[in-house]
């Protein structure tokens, strides 16, 4: 080791990205794998989004604006919000490490649920904050116990909903009580990476039914996932004009690239709307279709709210794993708990029912 890194790095657990197709490739000799590890979008740029970052590309010797103004407007205004209550980052986590950056100290309380989004343990030990995490129930998260987790310690609780990876989600009834019984001042996050993909209607938008309410709540969202955007790394969050500003004092210069601010930008507009609507429509119809497959075949899938199904084999998830690794199909495992398998396209779907047919859940 070089040089004298904190003990907080010295014993930090990696963030480890999914597997790549190149991977799966080398190491099992296969001619072709498909990713289905990452959440990502399996279709092509929106072609409106694509037209516009193509034009843009000429502008690469300049710096961005800083504040990303043009998109926090056009986001202030499709969402009926002030300016002031708008921020942009690099993608959702980026606005969620800026929140921990701004409000948490060593030894101050972190509560979250878990299994959820991994990157949560890696924030809390960074900050050399103290995780405090509640069980799902049923692979969903328990507010009542998150809200009885909460001490005079706590600086914040973080709720990914949709889940990763279960796909749960939080109805808005219950969010609502978690807030009133939640002192005000601790942040209330509710990170919706995947909110185009709920169709539940116990989920109302939390912009409109909590940010008003609750001053303490901080809406997170990505164009990553519905977006097809992954690769430009840019998102957002919704919140208190203070809060906000707390998180835009803690930003890296030029965070957010000027292309994926065209990108975001474009991505708002009337035409680019329409098309994402068709794309989520047909992953939709792939989640119900898949998941109904899977069920059919005798597979535990929990019902999903996002563009990913889990299947929570427990004991069997590495051996689940790697055997769909040597048919060409790279997943998300998670040791002793399940799979996490992000919806491909319709081909790359049927390769994958196909491979889980082939074994059974008995394997």
């Amino acid at each position: 080791m070089i040089g004298r890194p904190r003990l907080a790095v010295e014993g930090l657990p990696e963030y480890k990205p999914g597997r790549s197709a190149a991977q799966a490739e080398a190491e099992h000799n296969l001619v072709e794998a498909v990713k289905l590890a990452s959440n990502e979008n399996a279709n092509d740029p929106l072609p409106s989004v694509a037209k516009a970052v193509a034009e843009a590309a000429s502008s690469m010797n300049r710096y961005p604006d800083h504040r990303c103004m043009e998109v926090r407007e056009a986001l202030a205004d499709r969402h009926g919000v002030g300016l002031d209550q708008v921020t942009v980052g690099s993608g959702s986590v980026g606005v969620l490490q800026q929140l921990f950056a701004s409000y948490v100290d060593p030894g101050d309380e972190v509560v979250y649920p878990w299994r959820s989004f991994e990157v949560h343990p890696v924030f809390c030990a960074v900050s050399a904050a103290r995780a405090v995490t509640v069980p799902l129930v049923d692979h969903a998260f328990d507010l009542d116990a998150v809200a009885t987790a909460v001490t005079d310690s706590t600086k914040i609780v973080v709720l990914s909903t949709p889940n990763n990876p279960t796909g749960t989600v939080c109805s808005t009834a219950k969010l609502q009580r978690l807030l009133a019984a939640v002192p005000d001042d601790i942040i209330v996050v509710v990170d919706e990476a995947y909110r185009e993909f709920v169709t539940d209607a116990a989920v109302a938008d939390p912009i409109e039914a909590i940010v008003p309410e609750h001053p303490n709540a901080l809406v997170l969202r990505t164009f990553s996932k519905a977006y097809g955007l992954a690769n430009l790394r840019v998102g957002y969050g919704v919140g208190h004009p203070g809060v906000v500003g707390a998180l835009d004092k803690v930003a890296l210069p030029f965070i957010v690239s000027g292309i994926a601010q065209v990108a975001a930008l474009a991505s708002l507009e009337p035409q680019a709307a329409a098309e994402l609507s068709e794309r989520v429509a047909g992953i939709l119809a792939e989640r119900e279709r898949v998941s109904a497959a899977m069920d059919e075949q005798g597979w535990p899938v929990v019902p999903s709210q996002a563009n990913f199904v889990y299947l929570p084999v427990r004991a069997g998830a590495m051996d689940l794993f790697v055997r769909l690794e040597k048919q060409g199909l790279v997943t998300r495992p998670f040791e002793g708990e399940g799979v996490r398998i992000s919806l491909g396209t319709p081909e790359q779907n049927d390769r994958l029912l196909a491979a889980l047919g082939t074994f059974g859940p008995a394997g």
